[in-house]
């Protein structure tokens, strides 16, 4: 199950947030006070300035650890922030990314590198999923291209699409058969 500290907000699928939590990997090692702090701005989400401080203090205590990362993508997401969220997911990227053992640019992963189509590979999966969340956001906040080649690269890696990224190209390229049939 997932911490607590993580349930007011939106990210990855929750059974991807409760194997995240159960990993040793990614979700061990949260100092207490730090998961204290999560569990407060879950807690007080409805309060934004309270929620985004307790945060903040989660951070300071761990950085780079995934619950974290996620606890403020969510955050930001659900708040509308677009663009802090946007930050959040390429922190989350790049957390993926040194987990997995990868390029550090996602534009030169390629599907041999990691078992991306095994969904009970946890580390890969969180990299889709942070993936998948930049292509979503850089998309929203119109920045179209970059979102396409994320998501392009998710189909790479993920052939049979279990992480849904062919949705995306489809919301795409429907824009800009609209724009040209104007």
């Amino acid at each position: 199950m997932a911490s607590p500290a993580i349930k007011g907000f939106a990210g990855p699928p929750s059974e991807l947030q409760d194997a995240i939590f159960a990993s040793p990997l990614l979700g061990g090692s949260l100092p207490a006070d730090a998961e204290r702090h999560l569990e407060k701005a879950s807690l007080s989400y409805h309060l934004t300035d309270v929620a985004e401080t307790h945060l903040h203090a989660a951070h300071a205590l761990a950085p780079d650890h995934a619950a974290v990362l996620i606890a403020f993508y969510r955050f930001y997401f659900y708040k509308g922030h677009l663009f802090e969220a946007l930050q959040m997911a390429r922190a989350c990227i790049r957390k993926a990314l040194q987990e997995n053992v990868l390029e550090p640019d996602w534009r030169e992963v390629r599907a041999d590198q990691a078992p991306f189509g095994e969904w009970d590979a946890l580390v890969p999966r969180f990299f889709l999923f942070s993936l998948k969340g930049y292509a979503y956001l850089n998309m929203r906040l119109g920045y179209f291209a970059e979102g396409r080649l994320a998501a392009e690269k998710l189909l790479e890696l993920d052939a049979n699409d279990r992480i849904g990224a062919r949705v995306l190209l489809d919301v795409l390229d429907r824009m800009n058969r609209d724009l040209y049939d104007e």
